[in-house]
């Protein structure tokens, strides 16, 4: 709250005393301090609070990039066996499958294609035996969703 106070003119108040006035505005300052802050928490809190949507991932359709002649396939089937090519082979071996399949090249993409009917978890713990194994290019395999 504010006060205003008295003009004097020579050296006495106008008003004949020392009655002092309350000015009846009100101070804003704060109130946009408060806003300020509020905004500024909202601004971070907001994209936390979408985390727990739905994702229903469309197909692409995209011009699909061109493969190598010769690409090597990593397959994840229904029952979660895996297979580098057309040969099943037990998840301990794929290091040496494909370094052999890939000549040791470790910088060469391997295509990694699963069945619909391979949770997300399984998949990611194929990506990751990739990943140890040294092959960190890695491509997924989908169908082809342009019409």
């Amino acid at each position: 709250m504010g006060v205003k106070l008295g003009q004097s003119i020579g050296g006495r108040s106008r008003s004949g005393g020392d009655d002092l006035v309350e000015a009846h505005e009100i101070n804003v300052t704060p109130f946009i301090d408060v806003m300020l802050v509020l905004l500024i928490i909202f601004m971070v809190a907001a994209p936390l609070a979408t985390v727990d949507l739905g994702v229903d991932l469309p197909a692409s359709a995209v011009e699909p990039s061109p493969r190598p002649d010769q690409p090597v396939f990593v397959t994840v089937k229904p029952d979660l066996s895996v297979a580098v090519g057309d040969d099943v082979i037990a998840r301990d071996a794929l290091t040496t499958t494909l370094d052999a399949a890939t000549r040791g090249k470790k910088e060469e993409r391997i295509f990694l294609r699963a069945d619909k009917a391979v949770s997300y978890g399984d998949l990611m713990e194929v990506m990751n035996l990739l990943r140890n194994a040294g092959y960190l290019k890695i491509a997924l395999v989908g169908l082809d969703g342009r019409s």
